[in-house]
């Protein structure tokens, strides 16, 4: 497998790639200023759906990467830009997820509902609804309630479109491993018996609404990420071009065994070799 002759979009994942923790990995703040400085369309996808888009803006920067929250799209910006290419019609939502999921939601004009507050209110376990909902919108929730998971329940019965912003069944957390949305999204799978539109990392659809959003074919784009499993398998769903980075999850050995999907067109210990791999090929 090898890189096109030409890119014009480079999208990056962000935790073990542009950094780690509270510190950026060493030369990935130059690696942006560069792509930047030579024109090219450069996007920052996480599966996060509990910060919002100006909440990276502000993490990067303080580590020296410039960006615009225009340039971040989190699982909750990519299920936005899902909706409103492919289901316009959906307008009101019950969400399940932080208060960065809220605004996001609440920012593109959508009718949010969050399920926590709605149980609050008095919705009985498995009982009727006040309001009818076009789609159940689900992220990863600290709080997450039984009370919550029965008002959406209650939602998908109704008729509402049962959509996961990600399904990643664990979260990284400077303590460890805890539960992620992927839990939250199998128990309310089981409970309805509805498969889940799946808009995060290793679908595709992430990648497709980047794609649509900046105008780029797939070919014209390559995604650089460090996790075999999410990023390079979903790139190459989507169609894009991969860059396996050695900075996270992956080491040399384990990209030494890769095949079919998870197989990346190349492999780079670091933003350095990025670079070279990147500098013939951005115009």
């Amino acid at each position: 497998m090898t890189l096109p002759s030409s890119l014009r979009l480079v999208i990056f994942d962000l935790d073990g790639v542009v950094y780690r923790g509270a510190q950026p990995v060493e030369g990935a703040p130059e690696l942006v200023s560069w792509l930047h400085e030579r024109g090219a369309l450069v996007r920052f996808a996480t599966n996060n759906s509990m910060v919002t888009r100006g909440g990276y803006v502000e993490r990067l920067g303080a580590m020296g990467i410039s960006i615009t929250s225009e340039e971040v799209v989190t699982s909750t910006s990519a299920t936005v830009e899902h909706l409103r290419r492919h289901a316009p019609e959906i307008r009101s939502v019950l969400a399940i997820g932080a208060d960065g999921m809220r605004e996001e939601l609440g920012s593109a004009g959508l009718r949010v509902a969050m399920a926590r507050d709605v149980a609050a209110e008095g919705a009985h376990e498995g009982g009727p609804l006040d309001a009818g909902y076009d789609a159940v919108i689900v992220g990863l929730d600290p709080t997450f309630a039984y009370s919550a998971m029965a008002v959406a329940m209650s939602a998908v019965a109704a008729g509402a479109r049962l959509i996961a912003t990600n399904a990643d069944a664990r979260y990284p957390t400077p303590v460890g491993f805890v539960p992620g949305a992927g839990a939250i999204v199998a128990a309310l799978a089981t409970a309805t018996g509805v498969t889940p539109e799946v808009i995060g990392k290793p679908a595709p659809a992430m990648f497709t609404a980047i794609l649509e959003a900046a105008g780029v074919s797939a070919d014209e784009a390559v995604v650089i990420g460090d996790n075999p499993d999410a990023d390079v398998v979903g790139a190459r769903r989507a169609g894009c071009h991969t860059i396996l980075v050695l900075t996270g999850v992956a080491d040399a050995e384990l990209a030494g065994t890769l095949s079919g999907e998870r197989e990346p067109d190349a492999v780079a210990a670091g933003p350095d070799e990025v670079r070279a791999l990147l500098e013939p090929r951005i115009s």
